[in-house]
């Protein structure tokens, strides 16, 4: 159930025509915790944020983060009651344009999950894979 009192910044319709062709939008169970993840970890602008709902930047491109109690009339709703851990397994989000090692560094700070430290890689870019605290894989990097 949702828990934002008063209204949003812009109505969910006026949000939905800003964003981009292609956008990604995640749940989490703690969203307070992924916001620090967001902001302080991979960097990212927080546009918007209430107890439901964070919209943020990263690299120039919107997406965002909804809390799990915002999706209790969602098909989804009593999977995500059930299965708190694994979210986003086999799923990598892949952002060009930021650097990787201090994203590494960042992410140790924090206490986050790299999956992978960052590396030249034969596909042209030098990245890292880090883990935001809900399971989701940023891959995330620069052209060498």
């Amino acid at each position: 159930m949702k828990q934002r009192t008063g209204e949003p910044w812009m109505t969910a319709d006026d949000y939905g025509r800003t964003l981009p062709r292609f956008t990604v939008n995640l749940l989490s169970a703690d969203l307070e915790r992924s916001a620090r993840f967001y902001a302080e970890v991979l960097g990212a602008r927080i546009v918007y944020r209430d107890p439901d709902f964070i919209a943020l930047e990263l690299a120039g491109v919107a997406f965002m983060v909804h809390a799990d109690h915002a999706y209790d009339h969602h098909p989804w709703s009593a999977r995500l009651e059930r299965e708190k851990t694994g979210r986003g397994l086999g799923a990598e989000i892949r952002v060009l344009g930021l650097d990787p090692d201090a994203i590494e560094a960042r992410a140790r700070a924090h206490g986050a999950t790299v999956l992978q430290a960052a590396q030249d890689k034969p596909h042209g870019w030098r990245d890292t894979i880090v883990c935001d605290p809900e399971g989701y894989a940023w891959a995330v990097g620069k052209t060498i």
